[in-house]
């Protein structure tokens, strides 16, 4: 059964970086596609931050802060946050899905449990 997990999170003032891996098992899981999301606190819906591929994808909020790695051999995605805001704080998950209909979060149907990133001002 496919699943993934996150790497802790943490805490950290604004301006630091902070590196999130994902490590997914599961047979099927390297063959399709993976990504990155956030909640911010008090969100319901979850964010597209980082979504690898041939062109990969990030939001304005998060372009050339953040970048995306995946290691189809590994099964592995990492995310690198650079010059982190208060505005980035939430929980982060790893997702995937065997399907790649769509790059929204109803298009991903395999969920890490999620880890905390708080940043202070």
């Amino acid at each position: 059964q496919e699943q993934l997990v996150e790497s802790v999170g943490g805490s950290v003032q604004a301006g630091g970086s902070m590196r999130l891996s994902c490590v997914a098992s599961g047979e099927q899981v390297g063959s399709g596609c993976m990504g990155w999301f956030r909640q911010a606190p008090g969100d319901e819906r979850r964010e597209a931050v980082a979504i690898p591929g041939g062109y990969t994808s990030y939001p304005d909020s998060v372009k050339g802060r953040f970048y995306v790695s995946r290691d189809n051999a590994k099964n592995t995605m990492s995310l690198e946050m650079n010059t982190l805001k208060p505005e980035d704080t939430g929980v982060y998950y790893c997702a995937a899905d065997l399907q790649c209909t769509g790059w929204g979060e109803g298009d991903f149907h395999i969920w890490g449990q999620g880890t905390q990133v708080t940043v202070s001002s």
